[in-house]
């Protein structure tokens, strides 16, 4: 399409949870905007209470110097959004029109990017959206920035625990992010040589889990890793896990599963077991080289996207080539573990 030429004032905001490569997607924005452009990029703190509540910040080429290996986010983030409140989506409106912003990058994961769709398709707000997220599950685009990261540190973490596990004739059952899909953990899993791998898109048998390890200790192998995606589940009657607690947003607190696991393991084979749980280490810490190329591509094509008043759309990445579809691919939507994948390659590497 043709670039709309002139200058625009663009908001971005990240939201949702942290993940490696956040600070590249802005400082690519930035530098294709304002150099390019001559655009003026505005940066809202701490994802829509930030734009609600008018907390900017200014994002210049030399104020995102320094930033391309950082992870986290310069902007600050948090879950939450413009329509918790009664006066909320006003609140945007009005700070986009008093602020004078043309248009509104969301770089956010399914929250954020759902929220941004409502904005633009209800209420005429113009948002692009750029997706976010370490656990890979975002509709509409092949990959995600951040999910190499967590799975190269999930796969290093594993890495390390063949060792230890193997000096003590040990099961290790890692615990990885992924509440309603298992791309850490099958990849983690399939790269890190893992005996079991257990993903939310396939209930496990628990009985099953127990005999491939026995079957493997009988060919004289004493050490095991089980990788767990936070969101696994048993199949019904094969395992008793407690009730869980919601968030103040009404997501159940996940986490816990692979202390459930190990201790099933143990009490069921009599090998000595071991939970290991790697939690937010797998968001924090510099981004992947890929990770970082990545992020820049959707930086730099959000701009272009914007320069074409492609409102209503997200960057994404399909045959690896950067591409805009609509924001309604994505929202509301999660993209899950292909179950032929996981059968056809994944699995014959499992015990």
């Amino acid at each position: 399409m043709r670039h709309i030429l002139r200058k625009v004032r663009l908001g971005v905001l990240t939201g949702g949870g942290d993940c490696p490569g956040l600070n590249a997607v802005i400082r690519a924005i930035v530098r294709k905007g304002e150099r390019v452009f001559g655009d003026e990029i505005i940066g809202f703190a701490d994802a829509w209470d930030g734009l609600m509540e008018r907390r900017t910040r200014p994002l210049t080429v030399e104020t995102m110097r320094g930033t391309l290996p950082r992870g986290g986010t310069v902007l600050g983030t948090k879950r939450g959004s413009p329509f918790d409140s009664a006066d909320g989506v006003e609140r945007v409106r009005s700070t986009m029109s008093d602020l004078g912003i043309d248009g509104l990058i969301v770089i956010g994961g399914n929250g954020s990017l759902t929220v941004g769709d409502m904005l633009f398709r209800e209420h005429g707000i113009p948002i692009l959206g750029v997706p976010k997220t370490i656990d890979n599950d975002i509709e509409g685009t092949d990959l995600t920035f951040g999910f190499n990261t967590a799975v190269q540190i999930a796969t290093d973490a594993i890495d390390r625990l063949h060792t230890t596990a193997e000096s003590h004739d040990r099961v290790m059952v890692v615990e990885v992010m992924g509440r309603h899909s298992g791309w850490i953990a099958t990849h983690a899993g399939v790269a890190g040589g893992a005996a079991v791998v257990l993903i939310p898109e396939r209930p496990f048998d628990i009985n099953e889990v127990c005999e491939r390890l026995v079957r493997r200790h009988s060919r004289g192998r004493f050490a095991s890793i089980v990788v767990v995606a936070e969101g696994a589940i048993p199949v019904d009657g094969s395992l008793t896990v407690a009730d869980q607690s919601h968030d103040d947003y009404g997501h159940v607190r996940l986490g816990g599963i692979g202390s459930i696991v190990a201790a099933e393991i143990g009490m069921r084979t009599g090998f000595e077991t071991r939970p290991v749980l790697l939690g937010h280490v797998q968001r924090g810490g510099t981004p992947t080289a890929f990770d970082r190329f990545l992020s820049t591509r959707f930086g730099v094509a959000a701009v272009d996207a914007a320069h074409e008043q492609q409102w209503g759309s997200m960057v994404a990445l399909r045959n690896n080539d950067i591409v805009t579809v609509p924001l309604n691919l994505a929202a509301g939507k999660t993209r899950t573990v292909d179950l032929d994948l996981f059968t056809n390659v994944a699995e014959i590497f499992f015990a």
